[in-house]
């Protein structure tokens, strides 16, 4: 089994984060962000799924998997410990754990990249994410 990467990018540019991916070996890049837009040039859904199918990287988004408004709030404060609580309670929803059903297949199909904003994952939702695929696939969890 391929790792599970992850990947933000807060500090970097479109070329740069694409880069990283093929780096990597990322062949799916699986957009965990609630709202797929981005005040940041690049990153908004489609053009960030045109610009990685250039790439040869496959765009999938999972909206489901998320952080709800409330969770996104609280990480932009600074309190990722009620940000983390929030979204746990968020992935017992049925439409959560369906999508993450479909995450564990496309990540088992190839190597394959959960995206969000944040640089640093500890500081993510798609760190919970990562460790619910790293316990149900058994890998590795690679953060780029």
């Amino acid at each position: 089994m391929h790792p599970i990467f992850t990947v933000g990018y807060e500090t970097d540019t479109q070329a740069g984060m694409i880069d990283r991916l093929k780096a990597g070996g990322v062949k799916r890049v699986i957009d965990v962000r609630a709202i797929a837009s981005s005040r940041k040039a690049g990153f908004s859904k489609s053009l960030l799924a045109a610009s990685l199918n250039e790439a040869g990287i496959e765009y999938v988004h999972l909206r489901p998997l998320g952080t709800p408004k409330a969770g996104r709030d609280a990480a932009r404060a600074g309190r990722t410990d009620e940000m983390r609580d929030i979204f746990e309670r968020h992935m017992q929803e049925p439409e959560a754990q369906l999508a993450l059903k479909k995450a564990e297949e496309l990540a088992v199909d190839k190597p394959s990249a959960l995206l969000c904003y944040e640089d640093r994952a500890c500081d993510c939702h798609r760190a919970i994410l990562a460790d619910k695929l790293r316990a149900q696939l058994k890998c590795e969890v690679v953060d780029l």
